[in-house]
């Protein structure tokens, strides 16, 4: 698959793509035996979780380091597998957060409907 076909698939630019692959964020791309980038559906995988990753606020260096060890073979499993628990601690923990921010809103919100904010009243606290 070439470049733009992916680019189209993934809804990520050509000039990402190229990015992604030159700071090690994805394993090298195959190429045809002119240099052109080849994608195959191993390169979409990893596209398609470091899209996911991305979208779920993964940090880069912790993708890049992971797709190091992953190149790194079957002596890296474990460091993966901590890798992707420290990921997963921190997503939840953001997940928390902003369950409260979430959750202030539609208090602020219901407010509003109640009729309870104006502006001689003073905020609530909560």
């Amino acid at each position: 698959m070439t470049i733009a076909e992916v680019s189209r698939r993934f809804d990520i630019s050509p000039d990402t793509l190229r990015y992604y692959e030159k700071i090690g964020l994805l394993p090298p791309v195959p190429r045809t035996k002119s240099g052109i980038r080849d994608y195959d559906e191993a390169s979409c995988g990893w596209i398609e979780l470091m899209k996911c990753m991305r979208a779920a606020g993964v940090q880069i260096e912790a993708l890049i380091q992971y797709v190091e060890l992953y190149q790194k073979g079957d002596e890296t499993l474990d460091a993966r597998k901590a890798l992707l628990i420290e990921q997963r601690e921190q997503l939840t923990s953001r997940m928390t957060d902003m369950q409260h921010s979430l959750d202030r809103l539609n208090y602020k919100i219901s407010l509003y409907e109640q009729g309870l904010m104006h502006s001689s009243n003073r905020l609530p606290k909560n």
